[in-house]
């Protein structure tokens, strides 16, 4: 399966007291750039994210954000510290038996002190799984991602690779008529100049210039290239760079192509295999 480097995912769950969140963006890149921002409270965790995401991923610039919001407990998630109401309660009564008048505290003025209130948390430890479990979450998704990206880049690889096989198959059949047109001109050139093109000198000449123009291997080696390329889709997996190789092969045959025509339809071909070799060299620099 080919791999886009292209992707996003964004997963969330909400812990006693905190909401968590986990983004994962990522675009092409020679290597793997990998940055992770992370709130104060998970900033020890940084290393073994970075050791968990780059053993998924191999290429491409990767942000990991990770995002922690303290949130507002409901009634049901509250709990009265009863230790510290007795310790409230003492310390009051003592405040009344030495102060004439002292006003007893309220139930409200009792919750609002520091302490009473004991709202939800998570354990560092409890914190730094659950971190570790959305990013796990994260990279599935990521990954599910790329692969659909790929799927669609692979189809249109696919597609420009019999775009090019239909080029070779017009160009192919006409190699032999216009090497021997090539011939023919030359020979009427030599004929026009007063000399014979039979003579076995001339015809060693002729031979040699034919051959300079003759594409028959180029035209070969596009058709070889382009089956390497449906073997790579096929084999899938981290295949961008052999990819990005073979399109400077193809380009390098189409160029050569066009610079060896002595016939319009071959120089047209050539261009038209340019483009669509440009085309997929944009296509491979977002794969994987």
């Amino acid at each position: 399966m080919i791999v886009s480097m292209t992707g996003f995912a964004a997963v969330a769950a909400d812990l006693p007291g905190v909401a968590l969140s986990v983004e994962l963006r990522s675009v092409n890149h020679r290597y793997l750039d990998l940055q992770i921002r992370l709130p104060d409270e998970l900033r020890a965790q940084e290393s073994a994210l970075r050791e968990r995401i780059g053993a998924e991923l191999k290429r491409g610039k990767v942000e990991c954000r990770v995002s922690l919001n303290r949130t507002a407990p409901g009634a049901a998630a509250l709990a009265v510290d009863a230790d510290r109401v007795k310790q409230l309660a003492r310390a009051a009564s003592d405040v009344a038996r030495q102060v004439d008048g002292a006003i007893p505290l309220s139930v409200a003025e009792i919750l609002r002190w520091p302490g009473v209130l004991a709202e939800p948390t998570v354990p560092p430890e409890e914190l730094a799984l659950r971190v570790q479990a959305l990013v796990g979450a994260a990279l599935l998704e990521l990954g599910a991602s790329r692969a659909r990206e790929g799927a669609k880049l692979a189809q249109a690889l696919e597609e420009r690779c019999a775009a090019i096989e239909v080029q070779i198959e017009r160009v192919a059949p006409r190699i032999p008529a216009i090497h021997a047109a090539y011939v023919e001109k030359l020979s009427a050139r030599l004929r026009e100049a007063g000399l014979d093109p039979d003579q076995d000198r001339l015809k060693q000449e002729l031979a040699l210039f034919a051959t300079k123009v003759d594409v028959a291997e180029e035209i070969q080696r596009l058709g070889t290239h382009v089956a390497e390329v449906r073997r790579v889709l096929g084999a899938g997996g981290s295949a961008g760079k052999r990819l990005d190789f073979l399109m400077q092969e193809l380009h390098r045959e189409a160029n050569t192509l066009g610079s060896k025509s002595v016939d319009a339809e071959l120089s047209q071909a050539s261009l038209e295999l340019k483009v669509l070799i440009e085309q997929m060299r944009e296509q491979v620099q977002n794969l994987e």
